[in-house]
């Protein structure tokens, strides 16, 4: 049980976040997790509203075994491909989640209390089978507070109007870009359209952008870093911040146009911006860098444990420190790009390594589940 002294020690900065209109999600999830209750506690004592997963959580989370004992046993007797074994844990573990999570759903009019779970990355490239793999894990989890998550690549872009006219909340994943991003609000307003066409209502229908932050400062700084000169050396943990700033703006500027207005009046919801890939990576910077230095109202920000209990016992909330700092986001941006680092390759790399990494940890995860069901008298196919 959780005590008000917990409760009240944890709520400083977290509560200061919040606050400010910022949605805490937590990014992990495992059954164990779940069984223990502790999700429960992070959403009773560390106001978080929301969970994300991606094949890296699950191959870490299923590739233990802890807590898949029995369910694998029973798939095993039953006979089913790797394939239907991984969506069936996977999808019973955001079940349960969603479960953990529907009061918060209900208290925020299906705002927060979401979570998400990832087409099969192997589709990234394949929007029709993407779109179809949409569907079926929507229909899988079965809980209206789920969302699916669709890597923004090119042919992401639209399976995500596609996923969106059917009715469907998307989280989109893999956005390292301006240009992709944009790209991506005009796919989310285009689904709407779609949607609106068919006469569904809008006011159901949410999504997230999840723009990622650390990657870009940990490509950008090692190029920096082999320049080596003072100025090189000055810019290093900017260019994440100033990107996501810039990114903000864009979501300013596409979220009060005349084309968004129309489907506001028709009670949509914007897309908001989620700063993913927030745990910081350089022990050189402060562990809540990626915080405390992108509070903004109507964003989320999606957090490792490790990263919501340092914001909890050492973060520093001091209000919006996204608005305010366009101009010099452009100038820090500028900057590298005069250094010879090029803004569209840097980008173009993490997006294409992002991709490439979730399919390793996907083709792991099948793997140890191979092994799992093998072991246990039955030839996975």
């Amino acid at each position: 049980m959780i005590t008000v002294t917990e409760a009240t020690a944890n709520a400083g900065a977290l509560k200061r976040l919040s606050d400010e209109g910022v949605s805490i999600w937590l990014d992990d999830l495992s059954r164990r997790r779940i069984e223990s209750g502790n999700l429960a506690g992070l959403v009773a004592t560390k106001n978080v509203v929301g969970v994300t997963t991606n094949p890296s959580i699950f191959q870490a989370a299923i590739g233990s075994g802890a807590g898949y004992e029995e369910q694998l046993a029973d798939l095993a007797l039953r006979g089913v491909t790797v394939d239907e074994a991984v969506r069936m844990m996977t999808t019973a573990d955001v079940r349960a989640a969603a479960d953990v999570l529907r009061p918060v759903y209900e208290a925020t009019g299906g705002r927060d209390g979401r979570v998400s779970i990832e087409v099969d990355p192997r589709l990234a490239h394949d929007t029709r089978a993407t779109v179809a793999e949409a569907r079926q894990l929507a229909w899988l989890v079965d809980r209206p507070n789920v969302m699916i998550k669709i890597p923004a690549t090119e042919a992401g872009l639209p399976a995500i109007t596609e996923v969106i006219g059917a009715g469907i909340s998307v989280n989109v994943t893999l956005i390292f870009s301006l240009e992709r991003y944009r790209e991506v609000m005009d796919a989310y307003l285009a689904g709407l359209e779609k949607a609106q066409a068919a006469g569904l209502d809008l006011s159901g229908i949410h999504s997230v952008a999840s723009f990622f932050v650390s990657r870009v400062d940990s490509e950008i700084d090692k190029r920096l870093t082999l320049l080596g000169t003072d100025e090189a050396l000055a810019l290093k943990g900017r260019a994440a911040l100033a990107n996501a700033r810039l990114a903000y703006e864009a979501y300013e500027h596409v979220f009060t146009g005349a084309r968004w207005q129309a489907l506001g009046g028709a009670r949509a919801n914007r897309q908001r911006p989620l700063w993913a890939s927030t745990g910081v990576k350089d022990p050189a910077y402060k562990d809540t860098l990626y915080v405390d230095e992108l509070v903004a109202p109507g964003t989320v920000n999606t957090m490792p444990e490790a990263t919501l209990n340092a914001v909890a016992d050492h973060g520093d909330v001091q209000g919006d420190t996204v608005t305010g700092g366009y101009a010099q986001a452009r100038a820090d941006l500028a900057a590298v790009e005069r250094l010879g680092i090029a803004y569209d390759e840097v980008v173009r790399q993490l997006e294409h390594e992002g991709v490439a990494k979730f399919e390793v940890a996907w083709q792991e995860l099948l793997d140890a589940v191979t092994k799992s069901l093998n072991s246990k008298g039955v030839d996975a196919e």
